[in-house]
Order: C-alpha cells, then structure tokens, then sequence
C-alpha cells in the first residue's frame, strides 16, 4: 500500500460524536512512552501528522486520521506511566473501552510495545481485556533500532509464550522502528489485505 493522503479529520472523547463508520478503522494504543506518534509518523510518511512529546501522555483524545480517503487510522490515548489524576486516567480508560467495544467499523487494534524491555503485566492485561471482548488485535513491537535483533526477538518470544497461557494462539506480529521504517509496509500490507474483505454496514 503507498499512502498518498493523510487527512486529520477530529479528536474527540464522545464515541457518538466520531466520524460516520462507513470506513474500515484501525486503532493504534501502547503505554503512554512506547513511541505510538512516531510510529503513525513513519507509518504515513508524514513526520507532523500524529504530535510527538517527550512527555508521556500527551494524547487525550481519540484521534482520527483519513488514510487515502479509504480507511480511518486511530490514535489512542496511551495507558500507564501518564502524569494525571487517578479520576483522569479513569475516564480516559472508560471513553476508550466504550470506543473500542462499541466502534462496528474496528477492524483490528494494534498494540504497540517495547521492544526493549521484558513483557510487562500492563501490556499482556490489556492484551487479555482484548481477547476476553472478543476484539481482533495484532501486536507491534517498537523500537527495533535501539537494540540487538537477538535481544529484541528473546523479548518477542518471551511476549508470545506468556499470551499462549491464556489464548490459544498469539495474533500477528510486526517487529518495528519509526527511525528506520522497519514492518512499516508490513503493517499496511495487513491492512490492506483486510481491507480487501471489509463489507460497509448501513449507518443512518
């Protein structure tokens, strides 16, 4: 898929008040420092579309992006490490779940995670909350070009075999980096082919 337009089409907090869901939409959610923007950035081929911060959090709403005015990318909000209030966080966590069980134009959740690091609980719960609502979700792991290859698979792997205790097989995964553009196509390859399969439902 070459990405010819990139269009920033609302924020919002009101799933009632998001774009008419006539397009098929991908949501894109991590911990608040996993690199989420830049990945979009990458993803797009536009390095200003999704805003970039040094400070975890800085997305709050639920932002839509229209892709080649065929598809919706999603930013989401980002959960943990978040300097807010205990009653924020909470209502982000609530607008996000009624946005992520309730959206009948989602078609797959991206969850991005730390390459670097060794599977956190925060990431494999969300994982869980997923795969308990029945939503379709793969896993993008980020930061590939901050360390070894060899590390960064061990961690992968470690990932995977912890989600097989509780699913009976581990969704798709995409080993990326926003410096270099690692599983970038890879992703929007996935992305089209589900597209290809996408059937409208009537909105009125």
């Amino acid at each position: 898929m070459v990405i010819k337009t990139a269009t920033f089409i609302s924020s919002n907090t009101r799933v009632d008040k998001l774009p008419a869901a006539r397009l098929p939409e991908y949501a894109f959610i991590g911990r608040s420092n996993v690199g989420k923007s830049s990945l979009i950035n990458a993803l797009t081929g536009n390095r200003h579309l999704a805003k970039t911060s040094q400070t975890p959090g800085k997305t709050q709403l639920i932002n839509h992006f229209l892709i080649n005015d065929a598809w919706y990318l999603v930013d989401l909000p980002g959960y943990g490490f978040a300097k807010v209030s205990k009653s924020s966080r909470a209502a982000w966590e609530k607008f996000i779940r009624r946005y992520l069980v309730t959206r009948e134009n989602l078609q797959c959740v991206f969850v991005l995670i730390d390459s670097r690091h060794e599977p956190q609980r925060i990431d494999l719960d969300f994982c869980y909350w997923l795969g308990e609502n029945g939503l379709p979700f793969m896993l993008v792991f980020t930061k590939a070009d901050k360390l070894s290859a060899q590390k960064s698979q061990s961690h992968i792997e470690k990932f995977r075999k912890t989600l097989l205790q509780w699913f009976e097989k581990v969704p798709a995964y995409f080993l990326t980096s926003a410096e270099t553009r690692l599983g970038c196509d890879r992703i929007l390859a996935a992305i089209d082919d589900i597209n290809t399969n996408f059937e409208p439902t009537e909105v009125s």
